[in-house]
């Protein structure tokens, strides 16, 4: 360890080493203000709150069939219609406060291009809840 002294005769070198103790202080005192605090970080007001027995309410979302058999005609829930009826329908669909789903079930051996148009339809109209009805029998 070298200390630097009074007297000038002694030529003074630089320290090469580190002090820690300084450190090692700092880092007992915020270790005391550590475990000092933190169990007041922990300390929670007690409140008694009120019970309340609701349920919230669920809205199932209409389901709407839409059907497209192998001649390319559209069922809407059953009932057979021509391209402007079903536009005008998923318009109105659309406006609903709540969004119904529209279950798109296809013939196999309709052409895509019918149901490219269905689709298309729908999402011109506003509708976001597409899907399609399958056979999970069919294997092939």
């Amino acid at each position: 360890m070298a200390f630097g002294g009074f007297s000038k005769s002694q030529t003074t070198q630089p320290m090469a080493e580190i002090n820690m103790i300084p450190l090692i202080d700092v880092m007992l005192v915020l270790l005391v203000i550590f475990i000092i605090t933190a169990p007041m970080l922990t300390h929670a007001v007690k409140v008694e709150l009120p019970k309340a027995s609701s349920t919230p309410e669920e809205q199932k979302p209409e389901v709407i069939r839409l059907t497209i058999d192998a001649a390319g005609m559209v069922y809407w829930n059953d009932q057979k219609l021509e391209k402007s009826d079903w536009q005008m329908r998923m318009a109105e669909a659309a406006k609903a406060p709540t969004q119904p789903e529209l279950r798109i079930r296809a013939d196999g051996g309709s052409a895509y291009r019918n149901v490219a148009v269905v689709m298309s339809d729908a999402a011109s109209a506003g509708l976001t809840k597409i899907g399609f009805v399958t056979d999970p029998n069919d294997n092939r």
